[in-house]
């Protein structure tokens, strides 16, 4: 093999890679969900705990939740290729924790 062509290999990188910035921890996930969701509803990030109802404690309607479901669809996919909350997954996503284990789970499986 020419020098050529080993360092064209060096610089050779999967397709993927660009969008892999390494494995998130829960605590990484929950810190997402949970700063995307004080920017929907507009309030202190610091006030929003796993254990939180999305509907009963902070008050996010339907249109919050879709709207968090996009932001977290957009922030991932530039991590995992192809992440997406599935629309039937929905109505099991009642509280952070939930969202977090949902999405911590998803990127595991990756």
């Amino acid at each position: 093999m020419s020098r050529a062509q080993t360092a064209d290999q060096e610089n050779t990188v999967p397709a993927e890679t660009h969008v892999e910035q390494g494995p998130m921890s829960r605590q990484d996930v929950f810190e997402l969900v949970r700063d995307r969701l004080a920017d929907i509803l507009e309030t202190d990030p610091s006030g929003i705990n796993e254990g939180d109802s999305f509907s009963d404690d902070l008050g996010a309607d339907s249109l919050a939740l879709i709207e968090l479901v996009e932001e977290l669809e957009e922030e991932l996919g530039e991590r995992s290729v192809g992440f997406r909350i599935e629309n039937e997954d929905l109505e099991d996503l009642k509280t952070v924790r939930d969202a977090v284990d949902y999405v911590f789970a998803k990127l595991d499986g990756k």
